[in-house]
């Protein structure tokens, strides 16, 4: 059983996340600004603001492993990257694990092809959030080599606007280019991207890394 804290942990990401590692009998704190008006059997909630420096460094005591699933959107965007240079030094201070779910924008099309943002078929109104969690990776790439760390890009169809269903099944790749199937889409529901990062905090692979998971 690990200690998984989930920043983010009503979201989209984070609620099959936080569902899925407490069905796996884990011990699993979920945050969020608000709480939940459904919440899950087995996890446990806590308010609070992510951009106070206080309140997350509160959160290290007893975790094992971080995982951030917040979006920069709306009145986060632009937060996300200051709470993870806040978070950086704490999880290493403390030996915590930490896990970020980014976006597939910073993986390339093909090996030697554009990376996805700079495509003609990238949303412009998405380009924000994913610079900043290009910016993340960056500064994730760049710390101390004593923190234990693991970046992650879904499908470029992953999200609420897609949610397909639950598989139980997924691929991950950590070449830096875009997982499609055979017709070309890159999909990933909400709750095989869950197994996929549950199934990493059991049994690490990837180690201050970036890894792209789809079908």
């Amino acid at each position: 059983m690990a200690r998984i804290t989930v920043l983010g942990g009503t979201g989209y990401a984070g609620s099959h996340i936080a569902s899925e590692a407490a069905s796996r009998g884990h011990e699993v704190t979920a945050v969020s600004r608000r709480a939940p008006e459904s919440p899950t059997e087995g996890v446990n909630y806590v308010s609070g603001d992510v951009k106070d420096e206080g309140f997350l460094a509160g959160l290290m005591d007893g975790a094992e492993v971080i995982l951030v699933a917040i979006a920069p959107r709306e009145d986060m965007l632009g937060q996300v990257k200051q709470a993870a240079e806040r978070l950086i030094p704490m999880v290493e201070k403390h030996g915590v694990r930490l896990g970020v779910i980014g976006g597939a924008g910073s993986l390339r099309v093909s090996p030697d092809g554009p990376r996805l943002i700079e495509t003609s078929k990238f949303p412009e109104q998405a380009k924000p959030e994913a610079f900043e969690m290009t910016e993340v990776w960056g500064d994730l790439q760049r710390s101390d080599e004593a923190l234990d760390w693991f970046f992650v890009s879904p499908a470029a169809g992953f999200g609420a606007f897609n949610p397909g269903e639950r598989r139980g099944t997924y691929r991950t790749d950590d070449s830096g280019v875009l997982l499609t199937d055979d017709e070309g889409r890159s999909d990933l529901s909400a709750a095989d991207l869950a197994i996929a990062l549950v199934d990493e905090v059991e049994a690490p692979r990837h180690h201050r890394t970036r890894f792209a998971v789809a079908y």
